[in-house]
């Protein structure tokens, strides 16, 4: 069987360096690795108006930003088909066979599901498209046959539904859908790297970011207000590393050759937390080399992104490009769901 992959993101902002780590410095990696025979990215904006009916042109004028931080940090289209969700109707007919197959209380009890709902304060009032968010990312995932689906640890159990969405339709129908594996980063520092206030999800409402579009002058600004250790009072004070920010974030993107650039007195990041932990170094000198780690990861980011901004009309054109191969593939996988089911009524005798 040949190794697909299907990822992709919401469409509610710019893309920030918590996704960054996450999983698009995965793709780029993955995408130029030759080990996959195809690679559909996604930008969710139907999944995203299931929380932001009421405002679609945040979603329209989102889906720019997203694309051109996907250029920005390496995404290829000529190695990947880069597709808008909505424009694919095949997608949302497998939803609605798919919910079929779903209860309303195995949905409540998705922990994911569970979180954003407490997260968006809905309540009693959840939208049912809101609450069918992981049938419909089955669709998605099963659509394009995919075999491994690289995100986030938080997504494990919206996973998880969708191999039980397989494993059932493949038990009553036929064995037509493919049963996808998560692939997490190895880095276990970026499976969900937290805000730079310190709280444990970096997020676009709480404005605790650091954006890929983000100029130089706002990272160091951002960086320089990050939450360390408050008990670390003094530079002679003994400081912790663990749920600090500063050394969470040294763990995502620092290599020991930043070291020899911008930090020559320590050999690596073991070296410099031994010190920090033991006390005579200030949370001021390690941000200055957080900054310029994430300067040096960040900058060429930003200028590919600038470059790409310059051409709308390219944009435009690889999304289109993407979403047609995208519903061609998505097309042959819904006539297999019809013709399992016994629901292609006109393509023999209906008799």
């Amino acid at each position: 069987m040949e190794k697909i992959i299907l990822t992709g993101d919401r469409p509610t902002g710019k893309l920030h360096i918590g996704h960054y780590v996450g999983s698009l410095r995965e793709r780029v990696r993955l995408q130029n690795s030759g080990e996959y025979a195809k690679i559909f990215i996604m930008i969710a904006d139907a999944q995203a108006l299931t929380d932001n009916f009421d405002n679609p042109e945040k979603i329209r004028g989102s889906i720019r930003e997203v694309a051109l931080d996907y250029l920005g940090v390496g995404l290829d289209p000529k190695k990947a088909s880069i597709f808008i969700q909505s424009q694919i109707p095949e997608l949302t007919e497998l939803t609605m066979y798919y919910m079929n197959l779903v209860t309303v209380a195995r949905l409540q009890r998705n922990p994911t599901v569970k979180s954003e709902i407490q997260m968006r304060k809905f309540e009693a009032n959840i939208p049912a498209g809101f609450l069918c968010y992981p049938i419909s990312q089955a669709s998605d995932i099963t659509a394009f046959k995919a075999t491994t689906v690289p995100v986030g640890e938080d997504q494990k159990p919206m996973l998880e539904q969708t191999r039980e969405i397989v494993r059932k339709f493949n038990e009553i129908y036929a064995p037509v859908l493919v049963e996808p594996d998560i692939l997490l980063s190895s880095n276990k520092s970026c499976l969900r790297l937290p805000g730079t206030d310190g709280k444990a999800k970096m997020s676009k409402s709480l404005g605790n970011c650091i954006y890929l579009s983000d100029t130089e002058e706002e990272v160091a600004k951002k960086v320089k207000s990050m939450y360390t250790d408050p008990t670390h009072i003094k530079v002679s004070d003994p400081g912790n590393v663990e749920g600090n920010t500063v050394f969470t974030y040294l763990d995502a993107f620092a290599k020991d050759e930043d070291f020899k650039k911008y930090l020559p007195e320590y050999e690596n990041l073991d070296e410099l937390k031994a010190h920090y932990k033991r006390g005579g170094l200030g949370d001021v000198k390690i941000k200055k080399f957080l900054n310029a780690v994430l300067e040096e990861e960040l900058s060429p980011i930003r200028e590919r992104r600038k470059e790409y901004e310059k051409d709308p009309a390219f944009i435009v054109e690889m999304l289109k490009k993407g979403t047609e191969k995208a519903k061609e593939t998505a097309a042959k996988t819904l006539d297999e769901v019809k013709k399992a089911m016994r629901i292609d009524y006109f393509s023999g005798d209906l008799f």
